[in-house]
């Protein structure tokens, strides 16, 4: 079991991003304690976990149930974004290889001119982004409207819509979309 608590906590404590040090000054134990419970050398009390746990905080129970090795990235490098995009228009899709992922977030880079195409797109869910530079031409239904930066858009992706930019310099902008589409 000591091993179990000492991997458990230095986990939670990493996740946290508390280093060791600062974990034995806010609970009152010792550095060189906390590290042999880390290591699964020393097995803490109920009580002494307890204090140690206080300090992230965190309670006993929600320790041992805590799922802290899901086995799921959870950063990822701009190099490791997964285009799924095609032609003008870039989609960089954060969590690509999340099979059971519920949205697609996506850093979208429309070159000058590029488009959705000519046909509207229509899908299940919603539809979410904020334009962080350029412009882009969003149509949905019968309205249409340019975005510039700064401006967003929110709309149900059932209603035909189709994404084009106008001006003369790509247009990044950040999207989520739900329910995620196998990209």
């Amino acid at each position: 079991m000591a091993d179990d608590v000492g991997e458990r906590l230095r986990a939670l404590r990493s996740l946290r991003g508390i280093s060791q040090r600062e974990l034995a000054k806010r609970c009152g134990v010792t550095h060189s304690s906390l590290s042999l419970i880390e290591q699964g050398k020393v097995s803490p009390s109920v009580s002494s976990l307890k204090k140690i746990l206080d300090a992230i905080p965190m309670s006993v129970g929600d320790f041992f149930t805590l799922d802290l090795e899901s086995g799921r990235r959870v950063f990822y490098s701009a190099e490791e974004l997964a285009d799924v995009g095609s032609g003008d228009v870039i989609y960089k899709l954060v969590g690509a290889d999340r099979r059971d992922r519920a949205l697609a977030f996506m850093v979208e880079t429309y070159l000058p001119g590029a488009d959705t195409g000519r046909e509207m797109i229509t899908h299940q869910g919603e539809e979410a982004g904020v334009v962080l530079e350029g412009e882009i031409e969003i149509t949905i239904g019968a309205e249409s409207r340019v975005l510039g930066p700064g401006e967003a858009y929110y709309f149900d992706t059932k209603v035909p819509h189709r994404f084009r930019n106008p001006g003369s310099e790509p247009c990044r902008l950040v999207s989520c979309a739900t329910p995620a589409r196998a990209f």
